[in-house]
């Protein structure tokens, strides 16, 4: 919760000194620097899965393409505002494990969801 608090926050000044694009170039080294780092600590044997791989990379490039829109979002908004609809992203989570996984939804959790959907009405208008 803090590094994803200050993962957020950190774009708005960003952005300030550098274009989103460049800033988004500098996010994947950083994040390759990390990968390197669990790499070593795998022992550089990472398990080999073919849908396993697959699907983590697609995980990659999405997060990536999530983190460039955020990028380009900051210099446009406010950052609470742009931090809390970004931070909305489990109702697709949700949304997709109900549809795809077949994982119910109960009665709390829908509740949650109707005031996160009415959150996003509210940051919007």
């Amino acid at each position: 919760m803090i590094c994803w608090g200050i993962w957020g926050f950190i774009p708005k000044i960003t952005t300030r000194y550098i274009n989103p694009l460049s800033a988004s170039v500098y996010e994947g080294v950083g994040s390759a620097v990390f990968a390197l780092i669990v790499f070593f600590f795998l022992g550089f044997k990472p398990e080999v899965h073919p849908k396993g791989i697959s699907l983590a990379f697609a995980t990659g490039i999405l997060g990536m393409l999530g983190a460039l829109f955020y990028l380009f979002a900051m210099p446009k908004g406010k950052v609470s505002v742009i931090a809390t609809l970004s931070a909305l992203n489990p109702v697709i989570t949700i949304a997709l494990a109900y549809f795809i996984l077949k994982e119910p939804v109960t009665l709390k959790e829908g509740i949650g969801m109707i005031f996160a959907l009415m959150a996003i009405v509210l940051f919007t208008v």
